[in-house]
């Protein structure tokens, strides 16, 4: 498929509102994919669509915060994104949902937490959160 024309369309939507298509556009950006890579411009279109609700974009503004990404690095904003595509059944962040537990990044450190996460996205087939249960010694 040409990347190019799916951006283009993505463009389309997401300024028309539709969280997917911001969600996907900002991926683009974030990647370089059929376009400039720019992370100020990924991070202006996750925040579109995490604000809408959209739990991959959510997840990734997330990630933006926690590694400062494009933003100034913040632990507690990385939780608070996190935790609502987290309770949207979202596996990538209930895994990093769990690293904040773990390591007491933005939260009280809570291992017992951190557990409880990590299962809920192991019990999705999510390979790192299986990881780091067994590196807790932890089961599944």
């Amino acid at each position: 498929e040409d990347i190019t024309e799916a951006v283009k369309w993505y463009r389309k939507a997401a300024e028309q509102g539709l969280a997917r298509a911001q969600h996907n556009l900002g991926y683009c950006y974030e990647n370089g994919d059929g376009v400039t890579k720019s992370i100020n411009e990924a991070v202006k279109w996750y925040r579109k669509a995490a604000e809408q609700g959209e739990a991959n974009a959510q997840c990734n503004l997330g990630w933006c915060y926690n590694t400062g990404n494009g933003v100034t690095q913040d632990y507690y904003e990385a939780v608070k994104w996190y935790r609502k595509a987290a309770e949207q059944g979202n596996a990538g962040a209930q895994n990093n949902l769990g690293v904040c537990y773990q390591f007491g990044d933005g939260v009280t450190k809570d291992i017992n937490e951190a557990v409880k996460w990590y299962r809920k996205a192991a019990a999705q087939g999510y390979s790192y959160a299986k990881d780091n249960l067994k590196r807790l010694g932890y089961s599944e």
